[in-house]
This record gives C-alpha cells, structure tokens and sequence, in this order.
C-alpha cells in the first residue's frame, strides 16, 4: 500500500485528502486548526499534532498551505522535511512566487529529497471532485513516485520541465486572469444592479453568454449571498494577485488591468473583509453604489 503525509487541511486540502483516501492511500494529515484535523480523521486519515509528526518515515509528503512561509515553517527548522525518509518526494500545491519555489526546492534537495513543484487550480469544486489541474514541474523519478497523490486528485497534469519554479510561473500567470475575472464578476453585478438589473436575471443571462467567464460562474451566485461559505478567501487572492504583479516587475511588463484589479481587493482588506469569501470582493462596490446585490 502507497503510504503518504499531507500538510495543510483548509478548503482545497480537505478534498485532496478525501480523493487521496478514496485511492486507497494510507494518508496521514496535519494542520494548524484542530477542526481541520478533526475532520480529516472522520474521513479515514491519521490526524498527526505537528507537520513533522505527519511526515515521520514517509517517502512522500503533499503540502497544500497558503503562502511560501507557511510552507517553509512547516517543511524546515525540525519540520516535516527533518522527519521524512531519506529521498523522499515533496510535493508542493501552494501558490508560491516562482523564487519561492526554487528556493524552497534547493533546501530539501541539500537534505537529499526531491520536490515537484505543482501548484493546482480548480477550486474547493475541483478539490472535492478530484478534478483539479496540476501545473508540475520537478525530476522525472519525482513525477513516477507522485503519480498515485497526482492521479487521485486530478484530471490533468501537466508535466512543464524539470526545473523548480515553472510550476509556479504558470499558476501565478493564470492568477492574473482568476483575479481580473473575479473583480470584473463583482463590478458586473453591482453596475447591474445600480442600473435597474435584476441580479438573478443578470447572472443568468451573463453566464450563457459570451461574457461568461469560469470565475463569474462560480462567484456571482456567492455574491447573491448574504454570508456565502468561506471556500476561498479575499486574502488568498490578495496574496495570488500581488505574486502576479511581482512576476510582472521581474519579468518588466506593466500589468495595469491586474493592478485595477489589486487595488480593488486591497480595499477589501481595508474593509475588514480578508477573511471572509471572496465573492465579498463586491461589498466594496455595494459600498459605493448604495445597492446590495445580495438578496435580504
């Protein structure tokens, strides 16, 4: 049996988990939130009470934390990377900066393992369905050990080199879309709404039309939610968003659609709304307007 650890139990982990288990994978999890944990045991894990406790002995360990200092912390300094076995594949599904991604592959490669730099995207949705697309790059011997932990919670994976950092090229690219299509969503329907729309007509017409995006499809029935389900936060993309812009300065290429984009999430945080769901990026012109798009 493919035994395994992963770290980080929040909206994307929990599903990753489940699809891992349901593979018949020996799956032992941690995270921070002691709920979290509490769930992932329900679902057939060995909830562990530290990162290193999780990766103990194991030859492969997924983590899937919010940022690349989360990772570090739990990967390093008497971490899970101290306890995992000798060679042992990480595999990393956080959206970090592409330095970030290199620089945390060089430390596990100078403790003798290996890491797969391969950042997801699909959502809690894909998560839960086992349908997320992997953008992977790392070793090919990586890649043939990770198989069982990428299969379970995948449809795609795309294999883009052997060099750290390519993963998270790619995801932090196609954040730039994700974050413009998710302020584009919210300033759609609340200039609707101003102008006279109906908010259910409004997404209804939107999303069979050629103005339709992925993101709009999934977020604009949240932002007709008075308190939507936290699944991902306004926090995260504020993070996503500002690796996008990051990327852009390094590379040399002005990104002015993503720093209209930024600024709006900004004022986000400053309404005090980082934690909430981020569909509530429309508060903020619900604020301006006077109208909620949200049904009382």
């Amino acid at each position: 049996m493919v035994k395994a650890s992963i770290i980080g139990l929040g909206a994307m982990g929990q599903g990753m988990a489940r699809n891992i288990l349901s593979a018949g994978i020996a799956l032992t999890g941690f995270d921070l939130y002691a709920p979290a944990r509490a769930s992932f045991a329900e679902a057939g894990g060995i909830p562990a009470e530290s990162a290193a406790e999780a990766a103990a002995g194991q030859d492969l360990a997924l983590v899937m934390v919010a940022t690349a200092d989360q990772a570090e912390a739990a990967l390093f300094d008497n971490g899970a990377a101290d306890a995992l076995a000798p060679g042992a594949v990480v595999v990393l599904s956080s959206t970090v900066a592409p330095e970030s991604a290199r620089m945390i592959a060089a430390r596990l490669v100078e403790m003798g393992h290996m890491m797969l730099d391969a950042p997801v995207s699909g959502g809690q949705v894909g998560a839960d369905a086992g349908t997320l697309t992997v953008m992977a790059s790392g070793p090919d011997a990586a890649f043939e050990r990770a198989a069982p932990l990428l299969e379970a919670v995948s449809k795609t994976v795309y294999r883009l080199g052997a060099e750290p950092g390519l993963g998270a090229t790619y995801k932090v690219v196609h954040q730039l879309a994700a974050g413009v299509h998710l302020v584009a969503a919210a300033e759609l329907m609340a200039l609707g709404v101003k102008a006279g729309c109906d908010a259910q007509t409004l997404y209804q017409i939107v999303s069979g039309a050629a103005g339709n995006s992925w993101m709009f499809g999934d977020r604009a029935p949240r932002m007709m939610q008075a308190e939507p389900e936290v699944t991902s936060t306004i926090d995260i993309f504020r993070k996503d968003v500002g690796l996008v812009l990051e990327t852009g300065q390094a590379a040399g290429v002005d990104l002015p659609m993503t720093e209209a984009a930024f600024a709006v999430l900004e004022q986000a945080g400053a309404m005090g709304l980082g934690r909430n769901d981020d569909s509530a990026v429309v508060r903020v012109y619900e604020k301006q307007t006077g109208k909620p798009v949200h049904d009382k």
